[in-house]
Order: C-alpha cells, then structure tokens, then sequence
C-alpha cells in the first residue's frame, strides 16, 4: 500500500503542520488578552456550527484549523487570559505544552514499569524533586516507604487516600465484604466539594462524611473535630479518615494541621492534606508556614496544573506509606504478569490510582521544572502574591468594598458594601462584559466575590485594569443604571 492509499499523515505532512499548529497556539497566547475571557456563545451554538454527519472522505487540514477558528473558538472560556480572575488558575506555558505534545507523540502507555520504564522512573524522580522543592518530609519520598504519584486531579487523589483510609480502619476487610455502614469521615464545611463525591464512591455514604465547623478564618476547628470523633465513637462508628485543607477553594482558608495531625495520630485516624492550589506557595521558603504540621499526615497532594503552569492535568499525590495504598488498589491478573514486577525491584504505578492506563504526564513538569528553575517558579508565586495583596489593600481603602476574609496567598474574597443584591449585579455585569472573568461563592451566608490571581501572563497592569473595572462598573450600578 503506498502512502497516498494509508490514509495517515506522513512525517512530512506531520512536520508542516505541526509548525502551523504551534504558531497557532503562539499566535492565541499573544492575542488572547484581547478576547472576551467568558465565552459569549449560546447554549448549543457550537453543535451548530458543526455537522451532523461525520465526513464520509478526510477533509484538509486547512479547513479543520479553519473551523477551529471559526467554531470552537468563540465557545472557549479563556483560562489563560491574563484577564481570567475566576476559580483557581488553570496555568500553561511554553515548556508544558511542548513536554505533553512530546508526550502525545512518544505514544506511551505507562501501566507498568515494564511497558515504558522511562515513564516510571522519570515520574518517581520529578516527584522527589518537587517533594525538596516544597519541603515535603523526607517519609514522603521514593527513598524511603512513601513516594508521590501523578494522578489527573485532586479529587482522585483525595479519593485515592481515602481509600487507603477505609482499608487500614477494616484490616483490608472492605475490599473483601463491602462496607457496614459504620466508617466515617470528615473535613471541613470549606472543603471541596470533591470529598462528598469520594465518601459516595468509596461506599462510606454522605451520611457518615462529618462537616465540621471553622472558625473566623474559614480554617477547621480542631477542638470541634476532636469532639465529633468521640461522639462517632462513643456510638459504635468507626471514625477512619480526615481531610484537612491548606487553601479551600471558597476562600482559600488554611487549616491547622499541626492540631489536627495530632489528633488524627492519638486517635488512629488517617490524615490527607488537600493543598491542591495553594501548596504551590511552599516552594518559596516565606510560604512554607502554610504546610507547618504535614509531617503529621498520612498522604498530601498538590496540583501542578493550577499554579505551577504545568498544563492540565496533573496532581501530585504523596503517600508516606505506599504499601497501604498498594494493597488496597493492587490487582494482578495474568496478562500483567512480568519479571520485573515479579522481582520487587520496580514500581507499578497501576497500583496507586483507580486506572490502569496512564499518559507519560511527568515530561511536561519535567519541562517546566527545568526550563523555569526553582528560582523561576519562586519569582512568579511571589508577584500573584504581591498582585492579590496589593488588589487587597484597594479593597480596604474602598468606601464602597469589603474584604469577606484576610486573604492569606492569591485569593480576594471581597463585597460591596451595599450587600448581596448589588456584588450579584456587579459580578453578572463584570462577566458578561468579556473584559475580565469573576466567580463568586458564599461565606458565612454572605454572598461573595472572589478574584485569584495566578495566571502564566497576568501582571499588575491587569490587576489595576480589574480593580477599575470593578469600580466603575459598581458605580454604574449604584446610579441604578441598567444592569
């Protein structure tokens, strides 16, 4: 069969328009500022453009990059416009879009050591690099009985740990027989919803998940989580997980965990640390009270994908011991039967997450570990750290805004002063005029803005750019203009 025939692209093919895509990608990085960072479309205008049959012949290159241009779009929400305040950051860059497409091209399917030893051994070696970099404890490295994975998100590391968690509580029994209805775990009411999910597919229930109360600064209170326990205990349940948070999604509130590693050790409690953004902070030495008390925990993670522009996806979840999660995730049927694993003297990363099947995602934080340095990650914390407390102090000094809480890293949460109604308008306002892109939450049944501030590209520029939008608009709106 000649080439023609094959149907595939040929390498050369593959070369031109590979340069024709990257200049794509750069071309969006250096326009993107200009877009509306919300997506403007309609609820099923992108269905529309497309059509209903799939192409019966291959169609040119030239007009699919056409229609992602023309269809798709103006149906993406711009995450990394330096103008995207929303959520959490969702940061790319350079070194990681090149490490994932290199990725994509070697092809790999890294279940076990044995089917890319590569993809096992540079992960193993980049996450005890990163474990230095944010001055994780030693029992959390390879070298020793833990060791860090890459999962895709927080929520299947949090649900990995827990996991873990019910298996130590029932000597490895629930994996036998099934829950009985008597394990219970708990987190904050600042959690991330992501918790609730785990207690749900793990068999423990919502019922049994305890939210415990926080106090002045959204931060759980040990003394409440302490006392809940003993009530858990005290009526025959069996208390086996907690789930502490170093940056809550709503407020970015940090709880304490030396207080609750404590308890969680006097009471045989398997502690996770869910620091999915704001673990990044610890990279910088000034940052690194934030993880005070993480030698108490059982199992950390952190996600390179939010503030560590290293594209999506990608958490790094830690166990200090990996033989507690390897035994309740491991199973070996025949076909993955090999001499390596069979020797001991390798790691299997199928046994440390729900999938079998995992991409060779350590290249591109590989990438951006050597490409930005310490020193270059270091540098770009510490200015949207400086951003959001500098957008922090206009807040105070405001006569028509309020901080909801004291904003410890990269997140404002802020009102207006005139409540609820008026940050409602100003929010749905500020978004649907594309030049900048806000989310709200709700803290202590207020409703609240929040503005975070960690994109590849965002500078004070766009930080000042926001706060006068946001005032003018809100002057606007106190007029009673139309909203």
């Amino acid at each position: 069969m000649n080439e023609q025939s094959s149907f595939h692209m040929t390498p050369e093919e593959f070369r031109r328009r590979g340069r024709e895509v990257v200049d794509w990608i750069a071309d969006y990085w250096q326009r993107v500022e200009s877009l509306p960072v919300l997506s403007q479309v309609r609820p099923g205008q992108v269905r529309a453009g497309l059509p209903q049959q799939p192409p019966a012949q291959g169609e040119s290159f030239e007009a699919i990059l056409h229609d992602v241009e023309t269809v798709i779009l103006p149906g993406v929400t711009h995450w990394q416009s330096p103008n995207f305040f929303a959520f959490f950051p969702a940061n790319a860059s350079g070194p990681a879009v090149l490490g994932e497409l290199l990725s994509a091209g070697l092809g790999v399917q890294g279940m076990l050591w044995a089917t890319s030893p590569a993809c096992t051994e540079l992960e193993t070696h980049v996450l005890d690099w990163l474990a230095d970099m944010l001055g994780l404890p030693a029992r959390f490295k390879s070298c020793g009985n833990g060791g860090g994975v890459i999962q895709d998100t927080a929520s299947s590391a949090s649900l990995c740990a827990l996991l873990a968690a019910r298996e130590r509580a029932t000597g490895y029994a629930s994996n036998e027989r099934g829950c009985d209805g008597r394990l219970v775990a708990y987190t904050s009411t600042q959690a991330h919803s992501s918790i609730e999910k785990a207690v749900k597919i793990a068999g423990l229930g919502r019922a049994n998940l305890r939210l415990v109360e926080v106090d002045e600064t959204l931060a759980m209170r040990p003394e409440a989580l302490a006392r809940r326990i003993e009530e858990d205990k005290l009526a025959g349940l069996l208390p086996c997980f907690v789930c502490a948070t170093v940056g809550t999604t709503s407020s970015n509130a940090i709880d304490p965990l030396p207080e609750i590693g404590r308890i969680c050790r006097e009471k045989g409690l398997w502690l996770h640390v869910d620091a999915a953004m704001s673990g990044t902070a610890a990279i910088c030495p000034e940052f690194r009270h934030i993880l005070n008390g993480v030698e108490l925990a059982d199992s950390f993670c952190v996600n390179p994908h939010k503030w560590m522009f290293t594209n999506f996806d990608c958490d790094c979840f830690y166990v200090a011991d990996r033989a507690a999660l390897i035994r309740t995730l491991s199973i070996l049927p025949d076909y993955l039967k090999n001499k390596a694993t069979e020797s001991g003297a390798v790691i299997d990363y199928r046994d440390w997450h729900i999938q079998l099947g995992r991409r060779f995602r350590s290249l591109k934080l590989w990438f951006v570990i050597r490409s930005y340095g310490v020193a270059g990650l270091q540098h770009h914390v510490r200015r949207h750290v400086a951003l959001a407390q500098d957008f922090a102090r206009w807040v105070e000094e405001s006569s028509s805004f309020a901080l909801a809480v004291r904003p410890p890293l990269n997140l404002v949460c802020f009102r207006h002063t005139r409540g609820d109604g008026l940050s409602s308008s100003l929010l749905e306002r500020l978004n649907a005029s594309g030049s900048l892109y806000l989310t709200h939450t709700t803290l202590n049944d207020r409703f609240t803005l929040r503005l975070c501030v960690g994109q590849t590209n965002t500078e004070e520029r766009h930080v000042k750019r926001a706060w006068e939008t946001i005032c003018e608009t809100a002057k606007e709106l106190e007029k009673g203009g139309p909203v």
